[in-house]
């Protein structure tokens, strides 16, 4: 494990990226004190974006079958036939009564 201070992490990072590609680890430090981790990502076997990092956490769950395709599935609702235009009358209608 390799240790390196913020300011010599900046002028020396493709040093440091090329160790943690390697497979070490190198804790960052500010003032002798340790404040972040730098590691490898395992690319082949994590999956990447925020939904698999909030299941990994288990602070959210892994959906269990795909969304249908049907009307309504994606936030779209199928408004009712409406061939005279009754609903909009209706609406203002009530708007002009104050309702």
């Amino acid at each position: 494990m390799k240790e390196a201070s913020i300011s010599i992490l900046k002028s020396q990072l493709s040093r440091y990226l090329d160790a943690v590609k390697s497979g070490e680890e190198v804790i960052v430090t500010e003032r002798g004190r340790p404040v972040a981790r730098l590691t490898g990502v395992d690319a082949a076997g994590a999956p990447a974006g925020r939904a698999s990092l909030l299941v990994r956490e288990g602070r959210m769950r892994a959906p269990t079958h795909a969304m249908p395709d049907a009307p309504g599935a994606h936030g779209e609702t199928k408004r009712p036939a409406d061939p005279r235009g009754r609903s909009l009358e209706l609406l203002l209608d009530e708007r002009a009564e104050g309702r």
